[in-house]
């Protein structure tokens, strides 16, 4: 799909919201638009998915294209499942295939449970899943995303991050908008801005490089690599028809699909994974270990009073005080009551 020169504005005379835009979408990418809010990310959104029209330029190549809005309308007059089932249909699946669809995307995001609640009634939450749902459930060649994870819990984000990169490794192409700059940090081929009226290439693209799979095969000499390998990959072939393909991780599944479908198909010889940098032990330097705080002597911790019930009993000393005055030895008769000390006394 391409996109030439396209612009749009509303209205005869109205300002234009695009203008010059040029566009490729090759098969099995992934594209991020970023762009201020009310910068007209929407609107190239509703282009690419063929919901508007630009005004000048030209739109060519235009795939099955599925779309998620930014705003799901939920006052529609259907159930859940009946709502995917009627646009499974439109998309041109039969009865039974686009009900048995329905479910298993509504399982996939865990909204299985709401499948008969009507569309009015569902949190949004899950709306956002039926919305969601609806795009996936045709297979299409272009996804376009506008804000698709706003609204979903954690486990259906991390759904729709698997769903995208299972389309775009079967060859189809996603764009897509999130106002999270780490939404599938890594795994998209090109990044775009909307500045003014321009689209242009975001100079800080992904945030982290996507992990990078070598594929080699052979192939028969002087025959070309076949056409519909993912965007982004680099091939290098020599003399002999061995082919070593480059490509994100993400697109390795699509690299093969296309290598064994080829007419004549290639042979896979080997499928490598960049590895780990490792530290050897000999240079591997110890970490530090933190010095033990000075002991400031202090006040004895005071006991609770669980630890006082079960605290054995110490057994109590008698210490003699040295200041204090000697206490006169008196003698106990038991008849007649302590008798006076005297020096004649023979039990001194």
């Amino acid at each position: 799909m391409r996109l030439s020169n396209v612009g749009r504005r509303y209205g005869l005379r109205g300002p234009w919201v695009l203008r010059g835009v040029d566009l490729d979408v090759p098969g099995g990418a992934l594209l991020r638009v970023s762009g201020a809010n009310g910068s007209g990310k929407s609107t190239l959104l509703r282009l690419l998915a063929g919901i508007d029209a630009p005004s000048e330029g030209r739109l060519t190549g235009r795939p099955r294209t599925a779309y998620v809005p930014e705003r799901f309308p939920s006052a529609l007059p259907f159930t859940a499942l009946g709502y995917l089932t009627h646009l499974g249909r439109v998309h041109g699946l039969r009865g039974p295939v686009a009900a048995d669809r329905a479910l298993a995307w509504l399982g996939r995001f865990g909204a299985d449970g709401h499948a008969g609640t009507p569309l009015r009634e569902l949190s949004k939450g899950t709306s956002q899943k039926v919305a969601v749902a609806q795009a996936l459930l045709a297979e299409p060649e272009l996804l376009v995303l506008d804000e698709a994870w706003t609204g979903l819990d954690a486990e259906a984000r991390a759904e729709l991050d698997l769903a995208v990169r299972e389309l775009t490794s079967a060859g189809a192409s996603v764009v897509y908008v999130d106002h999270d700059p780490r939404r599938l940090a890594g795994a998209a081929d090109a990044a775009y801005r909307v500045d003014g009226t321009a689209l242009v290439p975001d100079a800080a693209g992904p945030s982290e490089p996507a992990p990078r799979v070598t594929v080699l095969a052979r192939g028969r000499a002087g025959v070309p690599l076949p056409a519909g390998l993912p965007a982004g990959a680099h091939a290098e072939v020599d003399a002999a028809g061995t082919a070593r393909l480059t490509v994100a991780a993400c697109h390795s599944d699509a690299v093969l699909r296309t290598l064994l479908h080829a007419d004549p198909p290639w042979h896979i010889r080997a499928v490598r994974e960049p590895e780990a940098v490792r530290v050897p032990e000999a240079v591997r330097v110890p970490e530090p270990v933190p010095a033990a705080p000075d002991l400031v002597p202090g006040p004895d911790p005071v006991p609770t009073a669980a630890e006082d019930l079960y605290r054995e009993p110490v057994p109590r000393t008698r210490t003699e005080n040295p200041y204090r005055e000697p206490v006169p030895k008196t003698r106990t008769d038991d008849r007649r009551g302590p008798a006076p000390v005297t020096a004649e006394d023979p039990h001194l």
